[in-house]
């Protein structure tokens, strides 16, 4: 993973000196709430329901030992013992003090991390796929490219105040797994013979006015990558709309100029800058993929490791459960990735402890080179475990609460914080999801409904992912009343769609019922083993709103 430089260091160490300067003088009363607001965006810190934000950005997912073990300690020191894993893969504290920031981020910064760039309108974390360098399925290694849109946009002049925040992904597998089509810009790895290069998607966004990306280029050249993300940030930085908050994202402008015409003054404004500066060198590609070699595998007898790891999961129905469910191929004989899960039932979806991150810090250093991935669902993976080590890692796992057999199912689902915390939201999101939890708590039944993705929002900004879960539920107001509307047929993989919305609105007491009633209309009706996906496409909305909305007899 990428390490900083000295240049690197005295960047980070300055903002962290100015900001402690400008929190001083806030709480001095020398800036306005007006003046701080600004300041405070620029190093990721939100004024939430009942006590400040601060969001940590984790680039790309990764996070080294020694990293987590600070996040674990500033969890400890300055905040109420945990954090919360989010879906651009940061990590975010709930209840820092003001005048602690300041502290925090010098911490942080002690172990290469900051806040910067995590709130306000400019290029936030670049996301990518969290088994990136080791899928089978893999075109190419995402992360250089990731670090390189990385120290490319972070403090860019020209686009530190663009009309919204700008989202970008990017997926090196044949597999979309970073959600590249619900993006501001989506950056998808393709091959051209022997030649490197990538398809480019753009306008693709959720929120208030839900898109699906389009694309407005098949093949770009490996080294032209900064300079055309340049050219499409310039042309929405000069046309974006600045008057209205909810059309300011990229999404509106494409929509009102069309995909051709958004693409043609895209490639019109790329003529006059793809031979400068941001034209990639093979020196400039070569050093920014040498911080992403492979680690020092083992080799392995690849059948006799197969053979005892089935042996252990023959005498163990529970660890077989988890190898199942919660380990992944890995394109090294002998290895696999697995995710810890952070959804038990009762622990809102994302959230960890103090002492689960310094458990995942000593499960990196015990079993994966020292390093993990934060997930798009806010899981966290461990991308290089010896098979024959699979055993001791899951007893180690269940220890600490993060051996929950229940990955891609409907259980292991992506949540926001929601009104218990974020003072945007219409409804609170954390209890709807416990009482899904207890309500389909029978892992034999999860495991008979197959892979089944269900995402919550507290409101329209769509942090929860709504809009592509293929089951969505939204908080909305109602007379000041909490209520949940249901939305069906959703993905953000590479047959990327967006949910419909069911009908009219339930309770939050509601809810675990409703569910329970697709479900059972799914299993009514789908082929075999299908999918849940698979029978909603096939059969459409209407059964599930005829049942759900039956009137009892």
């Amino acid at each position: 993973m990428y390490r900083y430089d000295d240049r690197d260091r005295a960047i980070i160490n300055d903002r962290v000196a100015q900001f402690r300067g400008q929190t001083e003088r806030y709480l001095a009363g020398e800036l306005s709430e007006e003046q701080f607001l600004p300041l405070r965006l620029q190093n990721g810190l939100y004024i939430q329901r009942l006590a400040p934000m601060l969001r940590i950005a984790v680039p790309y997912g990764l996070l080294n030992s020694a990293q987590l073990r600070r996040l674990a300690r500033v969890s400890r020191d300055y905040d109420k013992g945990y954090a919360h894993f989010t879906t651009r893969q940061n990590l975010q504290y709930n209840w820092p003090q003001l005048e602690d920031v300041p502290a925090i981020l010098n911490e942080l910064a002690e172990v290469e991390m900051h806040a910067v760039q995590t709130s306000g309108n400019c290029i936030r974390n670049t996301t990518s796929d969290p088994f990136a360098g080791i899928a089978l399925d893999e075109i190419a290694d995402p992360r250089p490219y990731c670090e390189l849109i990385r120290q490319w946009s972070t403090f860019h002049p020209e686009f530190a105040f663009l009309p919204r925040k700008f989202k970008i992904a990017v997926s090196g597998s044949e597999q979309d797994r970073a959600a590249i089509r619900v993006h501001d810009i989506g950056v998808q790895i393709v091959r051209r013979g022997e030649e490197i290069g990538f398809q480019v998607l753009v306008g693709g966004g959720q929120g208030r006015t839900p898109v699906i990306a389009e694309t407005i280029r098949d093949f770009l050249p490996e080294e032209d990558l900064l300079s055309y993300l340049e050219a499409i940030i310039r042309v929405y930085n000069q046309l974006g709309r600045r008057d209205n908050k909810y059309k300011a994202r990229i999404k509106i402008l494409v929509k009102a100029l069309g995909p051709e015409e958004f693409g043609r003054r895209v490639e019109e404004e790329w003529l006059h800058i793809k031979d400068g500066a941001e034209k990639l060198t093979q020196e400039a590609l070569a050093w920014a993929k040498s911080f992403f070699t492979s680690p020092d595998y083992r080799a392995f007898d690849g059948a006799a490791t197969e053979t005892a790891l089935q042996q252990q999961a023959d005498g163990d129905k529970a660890f077989a459960r988890w190898l199942e469910r919660n380990t992944y191929p890995h394109r090294v004989p002998g290895y696999r990735a697995i995710k810890l899960s952070t959804k038990p039932t009762g622990v809102p979806p994302g959230d960890v402890t103090d002492s689960q991150l310094d458990a995942i810090a000593n499960l990196a250093d015990t079993f994966s080179f020292g390093q993990a991935r934060v997930t798009h669902d806010q899981n966290v993976v461990l991308a290089d475990v010896e098979q024959d080590e699979l055993y001791a890692l899951w007893q180690q796992a269940r220890k600490y609460g993060f051996a929950t057999p229940n990955i891609g199912t409907l259980t292991d689902m992506i949540c926001c914080p929601g009104g218990d915390y974020c003072s945007l939201a219409n409804a609170k999101s954390i209890p709807v999801a416990e009482a899904i939890q207890r309500r389909f708590d029978d892992m034999d039944y999860l495991y008979d409904l197959g892979d089944l993705n269900l995402n919550i929002s507290g409101c329209m900004n769509a942090c929860g992912h709504h809009h592509v879960g293929h089951i969505g539920i939204l908080g909305v107001d109602k007379k000041g009343e909490e209520f949940y509307q249901i939305q069906l047929g959703g993905s953000a993989s590479n047959d990327a769609s967006l949910a419909k919305v069911l009908g009219p609105s339930f309770s939050r007491a509601e809810v675990p019922e409703v569910i329970g009633k697709i479900l059972d209309l799914f299993v009514e009706l789908r082929q075999t083993e299908e999918p849940f996906i698979d029978t909603y496409n096939r059969i459409g909305l209407q059964p599930f709103k005829e049942r759900v909305y039956a009137k009892a007899s």
